[in-house]
């Protein structure tokens, strides 16, 4: 994934991770330094963002791409940099990075209980 796609992805999953009371200090400064990227590159157009919660989710989305593209989003390095920061952080789909080196037992489950016993 790359230019305005790359950034459109990095922004949506950024913005529902951070929703979550889970979420990192890094991923919410993460989705922080996209947000203000974006913002300074359409505001330098004379564009005014407004408010997702303002607008139809599709209707905001197309919007912000039609935007991104035509100033020039998918050429602007910073911009770019920040969403493959962000994106390397919650664009996995939901995966985890885990190292088990070294683990006795390990579960990935979702609301599962397990019990352990070590003799």
């Amino acid at each position: 994934m790359v230019g305005v796609e790359l950034v459109m992805a990095a922004l949506a999953a950024g913005a529902s991770a951070g929703l979550t009371d889970t979420a990192s200090g890094a991923v919410r400064d993460a989705y922080a330094t996209l947000h203000e990227a974006v913002r300074r590159r359409l505001s330098a157009r004379g564009t005014d963002v407004p408010d997702a919660e303002q607008m139809e989710p599709t209707a905001w989305a197309a919007w912000l791409r039609e935007e991104l593209t035509a100033s020039g989003a998918d050429r602007d390095q910073e911009l770019l940099a920040a969403a493959e920061a962000l994106w390397a952080l919650v664009g996995a789909g939901g995966t985890y990075r885990v190292d088990a080196r070294g683990v006795k037992g390990l579960q990935f489950a979702h609301q599962s209980i397990q019990i352990n016993t070590y003799n």
